[in-house]
């Protein structure tokens, strides 16, 4: 069974739920990365969404949108993130990764080089933000002969009719948009997302988990009493910035960055 599944399924056998932090493969380096994957699990993270950077992320607000532009300016590629799975994969046989991001630099691999390599690596779940599901079901087909999910979006703006094509493709899990705009905008309206989620989960089976507008405990906790998981972005990345312009040491970062989803994982845990 692919380990998101896996991992999903136990959280749901336990009564606990999951906790899904992302960062940006090189920001501020590929050292800086696996730290602070390593340090994520160790501070409670389920799931690691680790985002491929890329020139133009336009789902991203500015904080993530910085931490592509860094990330590319120290020259950190598709197959650089690929490889930081495979160095994970030293230490964590079991730890989920989704890579994250956007549909050119996986076309100029080409997708079936890109299947054999996240495969190679032990990537389990791919969430490419801007591929419609109406040109997804060769690229999912691909993906599934290789027992690795793909993850797709839903907002609060999709309409039923969208949502049943993407459920049809979809593994692993939903992520559900809390907020319109892009990442780390707003403030969220637990009221509207369960309401969504009552809607999503009328069509699907598979785990919900929420994104979007997760700054703190109280709101990582908010979520999770409506849905299987919390996806925690921007605040993350903003704390990995700033670690970073005060300190080299990579083990400094990861705590720094780390100590969030700790707080966060408490506060799931205890609501």
């Amino acid at each position: 069974m692919n380990r998101i599944n896996q991992c999903l399924e136990n959280l749901a056998q336990q009564g606990r739920k999951a906790l899904v932090p992302y960062i940006v493969t090189g920001d501020p380096s590929l050292e800086a990365t696996l730290a602070t994957l390593h340090a994520l699990v160790e501070q409670g993270a389920d799931i690691l969404e680790l985002g491929v950077p890329f020139s133009d992320p336009t789902a991203e607000g500015p904080v993530i949108q910085r931490a592509h532009e860094r990330a590319l300016a120290n020259n950190t590629s598709l197959r650089d993130a690929l490889d930081i799975v495979k160095q994970f994969r030293e230490r964590d046989g079991d730890t989920p990764i989704v890579l994250m991001g956007y549909t050119n630099p996986i076309e100029r691999m080409g997708y079936s080089t890109f299947v054999e390599n996240a495969t190679a690596a032990g990537v389990d779940g791919v969430l490419t933000v801007d591929l419609p599901p109406e040109e997804a079901t060769e690229f999912t087909a691909q993906l599934r002969d290789a027992e690795i999910e793909n993850i797709f979006l839903i907002t609060p703006t999709t309409t039923i009719e969208r949502q049943k094509m993407i459920v049809s493709l979809a593994g692993g899990y939903i992520y559900y948009v809390s907020l319109k705009g892009v990442t780390g905008a707003g403030h969220l309206d637990i009221d509207s997302v369960k309401e969504k989620l009552l809607e999503i989960k009328s069509l699907t089976d598979l785990p919900v988990c929420v994104g979007f507008g997760i700054k703190d405990g109280e709101s990582a906790s908010a979520v999770a009493k409506i849905s299987e998981g919390a996806v925690v972005g921007s605040v993350l990345v903003n704390k990995m910035a700033e670690a970073a312009e005060s300190t080299s040491d990579i083990n400094e970062i990861a705590s720094a960055v780390s100590a969030i989803i700790n707080d966060m994982r408490q506060a799931i845990d205890n609501s």
